[in-house]
This record gives C-alpha cells, sequence and structure tokens, in this order.
C-alpha cells in the first residue's frame, strides 16, 4: 500500500462512497477510467499505425501509470532526467530512455550504475565528448550502454545540430567498444502546441522532411538508425501518418492539459470532440466568501503551475466564472455577476494549465472513480530532476 502524508490523511476515505468531498485540499485528484480510456485509445491508435509507444514519463513521474501504460502496450517509458529514470527503475520499470544529456561525471557514474540493474535502459546524447565519457565509464564498469544520437529539430536546446553531425556521432558510438548505437530521437517541441491542425501539420511535415534527410546520410555513411524516437501528444496522429518514426514518446495524452484541449488534435470537425478526455484535475474549497462576485479558494501557485496562465473551473462554479491567481496559498473564483455566491467549504474543481510541473507540486494522486476514493499512488519522481 501507498504510505506517506497523504495516505496518513486520506487512507481511511479509500471504497467509501462520496469520499471524495471529504479530501483535505487543494488534492490532485485523478479520475480513473478517463486515464484508462485514454491510455486504452493512444494504444489502439499505435497498433493500427504499426508504430510502439515509449510514452514520456516525465508527464506523469508514476510507476502505476507506467505500469498500466505498459499493460496496454507500450515498450517502456522515456525519463527526462536520470533521477526519474533512477525513481522509475525502483519501482520496476524498464525500457527506459533518458532523452536528456547526461554529461556530468558524477551523473554519468549514477548512470551506469543504473545501467547494470534497469533492463534496456538507453540514453540520448549530442556531442562527442560526452560520447567519450559514456563510453569511458562503461568500459570501466564492464558494461555496454546503449545511447541514440539527439537530433535538434530547430529548437536549439539539445541535439546535433547538422546530418553531418549526426553521422560523426553515430559514428562515434559505434567505434567505442562500450556503446551500442541504438538510433535517433528527434523531438519537435514548440511543434506540439500550435493549436490549428493544418498548420501543426504543414510544420510537421516540413521538420519531417530534415529528419528524412539525416536518416538518408546515416544509411548513406553506414549507420542506418534501429530505433527512430519522439513525436508527442500534439503531433502524435500526423507522426503515424508520415510513417517515418518507430515508437512515440507521448505524455501528456493520460492527462490532457488546458493547453493540449486548447488544440485541435484530429483535423476533424469540432462536434467529434478531443480524442482523449480530462482526467487530470485539482480540488479545492472556497475559505472565504466575504466580497460580493468573488470567492476565496485554497488553491494558489502552490497549486498550479504558473507559466500557462490560470487553471478552468470545471465544476462548483457558475457557468462563465473564472479563476485568478491571489498569491501563494489562494485564488479568486469570479462570478459572472456582481450577485454571484459561492458557499464557505463548497468544493470548486480545477483543470490543470500544464500538467508536467503541477504533477511535480504534489505528493500523491488521489484516485477516484465517480465521486469516490479508490486509491492514492505516489508520485514517484517528485523532485528527481537530477
Amino acid at each position: 500500500m501507498s504510505q506517506g502524508p497523504d495516505w496518513t490523511l486520506h487512507g481511511h476515505l479509500i471504497g467509501r462512497q462520496g469520499s471524495r468531498r471529504s479530501l483535505n485540499t487543494p488534492a490532485l485528484v485523478l479520475d480513473l477510467d478517463a486515464l484508462d480510456a485514454n491510455i486504452a485509445a493512444m494504444a489502439k491508435l499505435a497498433a493500427e499505425a504499426g508504430v510502439k509507444l515509449r510514452p514520456h514519463a516525465k508527464t506523469h513521474k508514476s510507476a502505476d501509470i507506467a505500469r498500466r501504460q505498459i499493460a496496454a502496450g507500450a515498450v517502456g517509458q522515456c525519463c527526462a532526467k536520470l533521477g526519474e529514470a533512477e525513481a522509475l527503475a525502483e519501482a520496476g520499470i524498464g525500457g527506459l530512455l533518458i532523452t536528456s544529456p547526461v554529461v556530468s561525471a558524477p551523473v554519468v557514474e549514477r548512470l551506469i550504475a543504473l545501467n547494470s540493474r534497469s533492463e534496456g535502459l538507453m540514453v540520448a546524447a549530442d556531442h562527442p565528448d560526452a560520447v567519450d565519457a559514456l563510453g569511458r565509464v562503461a568500459q570501466a564498469a564492464g558494461q555496454t550502454l546503449a545511447v541514440v544520437v539527439d537530433v535538434d529539430p530547430g529548437l536549439r536546446r539539445t541535439g546535433v545540430a547538422s546530418a553531418a553531425d549526426a553521422v560523426a556521432l553515430a559514428r562515434r558510438i559505434q567505434d567505442h567498444p562500450a556503446l551500442r548505437y541504438a538510433g535517433v530521437q528527434f523531438y519537435c517541441g514548440s511543434q506540439q502546441h500550435i493549436e490549428a491542425f493544418a498548420e501543426r501539420r504543414a510544420a510537421i511535415e516540413e521538420r519531417t522532411g530534415y529528419l528524412r534527410e539525416v536518416l538518408k546520410a546515416l544509411d548513406e555513411a553506414g549507420a542506418p538508425a534501429p530505433l527512430v524516437t519522439g513525436g508527442g501528444t500534439g503531433t502524435h496522429r500526423i507522426d503515424m501518418e508520415l510513417g517515418v518514426f518507430t515508437e512515440l514518446q507521448v505524455g501528456s495524452y493520460v492527462f490532457m492539459d488546458r493547453q493540449y484541449l486548447e488544440c485541435d488534435l484530429t483535423g476533424r470537425d469540432a462536434e467529434a470532440g478531443a480524442p482523449f478526455r480530462t482526467s487530470l484535475m485539482v480540488d479545492a474549497r472556497v475559505v472565504s466568501a466575504n466580497s460580493p462576485g468573488l470567492a476565496t479558494v485554497d488553491a494558489g501557485f502552490k497549486a498550479f503551475a504558473t507559466e500557462a496562465g490560470p487553471p478552468t473551473i470545471l465544476s462548483g462554479a457558475p457557468e462563465g466564472a473564472r479563476y485568478a491567481f491571489m498569491g501563494d496559498e489562494h485564488g479568486a473564483v469570479i462570478g459572472p455577476e456582481r450577485t454571484t455566491r459561492l458557499a464557505l467549504d463548497s468544493l470548486v474543481t480545477f483543470g490543470v494549465p500544464h500538467c508536467d510541473p503541477t504533477v511535480n507540486l504534489y505528493d500523491s494522486y488521489h484516485v477516484v472513480r465517480d465521486d469516490t476514493l479508490v486509491d492514492i499512488w505516489p508520485v514517484t519522481a517528485r523532485g528527481r530532476s537530477r
């Protein structure tokens, strides 16, 4: 059973009908049926397209969710940081790909230690010095480490800058006796949230054309990529149709935060609705209601990631009400009319603006079915950013 402060507070509520309304707030709430439906829907799409899934755990940081994704057919998990990979490996999750560079000496030592106990571990690299360091420590430990070449899609965050650089790095990996060249990573992060489907498709088609050039250069150099990994929730259908990736690093589809709900993910008629359901929420309570048209809830900057704007109100307030941050601990629910009043201690449920950093603010998921708490799952890799 899960342990920790949330378990102490709420463990006795598990299985009690209507117990969601008894949670101490703010609480990170996960709708189990919506989560499972999202996992099943993406797995079905991938199977039909003949592409594998290695979902990105930077979204959920949860061994429990990872297990459900793997049970539905995923080949493993992506991790943004080594600490995330260590946390998931400790929980028995395999098939991990660390998608960010691992370069400093202490971190490389940890990586090689993890490689000895985590089946199927891979790491992305984008610089010859990093490859040399990985190979040197792996060889000293008597291990073989799988390395993928990270290719910059134009963001200039990480990745080799050209097809020629990709070839040079792949050859460097191939030439090291302690390294195995595993393939190529290509993640178009800036294109994921382009709201209009046609505009997003055009952007991805152009970037995929560049990826094809890189892969052709690798083929001609005798370093064909066994694995082509990348993509995301925003481009998953486009990536599947273009057929270049062998696996997709989709992440946010499990939760569907506001940023992705604002995107047309399918290019179909708006009446068809979003292909995935909102499963992640924050429940808060009204703690003050003395001003006409305004109520104060107990969820502020510490309850939501803030770089993507305010959360949306899903329930508990009149249509047209909006949320505004009021400080670290508090937020305002502003009614559409000055006569709007919310009862003290009433529950307001919010959709999160950006799921990944919001999840990292909490110790646990409060897993619900309808209005009943059915489990408490730890955020396994919370804070494991090193």
